[in-house]
């Protein structure tokens, strides 16, 4: 019986950890929740990305809510990713070329706090690669980092948005591509970002 128990121990230790234990959480701000969500979820080791609002204090709410301002929240994504598939620096770089870093007041067509662009850390380690990342984003851009509109908060509570804007990208494709094409979007990071828009390739030193 001990010799078998120990050969027990010894298969399970040598079992992979389950999935679980490698899955990480970022919330990141970046203007219309709908683009951001359909531009990481798509990214290899990201598991989920949802729809919503965080850096305020008003409790549960809404889409109109926010809209309206005064609430102090964001339109966010929170994504769930599998760190031994993507890192989080890898995750961020992705983000950076997804926003327009030098506006800080929204992005893109949209105005207003609840679109402007924030990384919400989870723990000192994050904050610590969120600011690495800034200065890396700024020299790729050739720019002081003060000169980047991104800000970087700690997370207090993150709100899932309502059930309508889930998906909005798969679920109402030509509503999208007619909103983010009128949006400017993928013209401004072209115009910002060149060649490395839209992607996580590593930073480009200058």
């Amino acid at each position: 019986m001990r010799l078998s128990a120990l050969l027990l121990t010894l298969c399970l230790a040598l079992l992979p950890a389950p999935a679980l234990a490698a899955t990480q959480v970022a919330v990141l701000a970046g203007g219309c929740f709908w683009c951001l969500e359909h531009d990481l979820e798509s990214l290899p080791g990201v598991i989920d990305a949802q729809s919503g609002y965080s850096g305020g204090s008003t409790p549960r709410p809404t889409y109109k809510q926010v809209s309206a301002g005064g609430t102090g929240h964001q339109e966010v994504v929170r994504v769930h990713f599998d760190d031994t598939r993507i890192s989080y620096d890898t995750l961020l770089r992705a983000y950076w070329r997804n926003v327009d870093p030098l506006d800080g007041d929204g992005q893109f067509c949209d105005r207003g706090s609840s679109y402007r662009p924030v990384i919400f850390t989870t723990t000192d380690g994050q904050a610590a690669a969120a600011r690495r990342s800034a200065e890396a984003a700024a020299r790729e851009l050739k720019l002081p980092a003060g000169r980047l509109g991104v800000r970087i908060e700690p997370l207090e509570r993150f709100w899932p948005a309502e059930t309508y804007h889930q998906d909005y990208a798969r679920r109402n494709p030509v509503r999208y591509k007619v909103y983010r094409w009128n949006c400017g979007r993928d013209a401004r990071l072209d115009a910002v970002w060149g060649d490395r828009a839209r992607s996580s390739r590593p930073w480009r030193e200058p």
